[in-house]
């Protein structure tokens, strides 16, 4: 029998998902697994490139992009597993993982779900990874700024749950989306996402609708680092419709019978944040979609390879055949991949590891634990079996 099921939804980031993939393939070591990859209908060749690379993926290709909720629920309606991890594709899952999520869901049985610490690409912690169900009295706090004011305030700083210690597991009320490990018999009674949801908003909506069925969400403390939206330009108009609209829908559908002098002022807030993101975004637009040829923004930056024998050489290949700034450090992997001596990496932009020498685990603690910093380097990491160089800003290919 499947014991986990894991469905991930793609669009045109195939590089990015090939590093999930490998990430996966690490930390579902003992584990019953099956992974379904639904693909949006892709143009950057995704299936393509990654199907002769994952032979025991499933994937599904989709002649149009029918959106993020659409497309996890085929996924999750193939799927066998007895718990189904809805995974994005920018993501990088520790070794630790899917274990730690398997022993507490078995442990707890009136969990329905659990989410993880998402970390930022500088290895901070991501305030999307648990959150609190966006009432009028939730979403006006987080509106008008009490919530970044009052961050610890169990009243005012709910949507975000900072009140709660980010190194312990607790009971939250609603999960991301970008990493959602499910009972499926919970799924079976609450159903799947809502498509009226094309994207952004349907994991409120069934985290919500999860907790409706008696059971309990959770945070675990067990770490994957997410990019967070390599497929989408936030800048875009019609990112932040498709966002704001969400959460109208949000509103109406769990909050639409409330006095009209409640929902009227929400919905008006919610017309008015996303007008002033959409021209906030436009004005403070840094270039972060670089494309793999446009050397000119890598060469502003600097780069510290983290790597031992021939793969760091092969790193620093890839450097020089992109014309880049870097300097190298060569550290013997430890027990289980761990990284021990980096201590001097101020002045650098972004630090990139070798993946093959040591564990995505220690990759991500490392940037955790890096320390609160002027300027927080940014992860780097090199898949060798592909000879790039992965980042959230961009990915540096290997000359063929």
């Amino acid at each position: 029998m499947v014991k986990l099921s894991i469905v991930i939804v793609s669009y045109n980031v195939k590089y990015y998902l090939e590093q999930c993939l490998e990430s996966v393939v690490r930390s579902a070591c003992g584990i019953n697994t099956e992974v379904i990859v639904v693909d949006n209908n892709s143009s950057d060749g995704s299936v393509e490139y990654l199907t002769p690379r994952f032979r025991d993926v499933l994937f599904i290709q989709n002649k149009d992009n029918v959106g993020f909720a659409r497309a996890n629920n085929q996924g999750i309606r193939i799927s066998k597993g007895e718990y189904v991890m809805l995974l994005n594709p920018d993501t990088i899952l520790g070794e630790n993982v899917l274990c730690d999520c398997v022993k507490f869901m078995d442990e707890h049985p009136q969990a329905g779900a659990t989410g993880v610490r998402m970390l930022r690409t500088d290895g901070s912690f991501a305030l999307e990874s648990r959150r609190g169900i966006p009432t009028p009295f939730t979403s006006f706090c987080k509106m008008v700024g009490l919530t970044s004011r009052f961050p610890k305030s169990p009243t005012f700083g709910k949507y975000y749950m900072q009140y709660l210690d980010e190194n312990l597991p607790n009971q939250i009320e609603i999960l991301s989306g970008a990493c959602m490990f499910l009972r499926r018999s919970v799924l079976d009674k609450c159903g799947l996402f809502d498509e009226t949801f094309f994207m952004y908003g349907e994991d409120i909506d069934l985290s919500y609708r999860m907790l409706m069925t008696g059971h309990n969400n959770y945070y675990l403390p067990v770490s994957i680092m997410h990019y967070k939206g390599e497929s989408t330009n936030k800048s875009s108009f019609k990112y932040v419709t498709t966002f704001y609209k969400a959460m109208l829908i949000f509103t109406e559908k769990h909050y639409g019978h409330y006095n009209i002098f409640v929902t009227v002022p929400i919905k008006l807030a919610i017309y008015f944040k996303g007008a002033m993101t959409y021209i906030y975004s436009k004005l403070c637009r840094k270039g972060k979609n670089i494309s793999l040829t446009n050397k000119q923004y890598c060469q502003q930056k600097k780069f510290l390879l983290v790597g031992y024998g021939q793969t760091l050489l092969d790193m620093k290949e890839v450097m020089e055949q992109n014309e880049l700034r870097y300097q190298t450090v060569e550290i013997e992997p430890g027990r289980g991949g761990s990284i021990e001596g980096l201590t001097n990496y101020d002045g650098f932009d972004f630090i990139v590891f070798d993946t093959d020498a040591y564990s995505y685990r220690n990759i991500l603690e490392f940037f955790r634990h890096c320390g609160p910093q002027r300027k927080s380097p940014q992860i780097g990491t090199y898949l060798k079996s592909s000879h790039k160089i992965i980042t959230g800003d961009f990915v540096i290919k290997k000359n063929s």
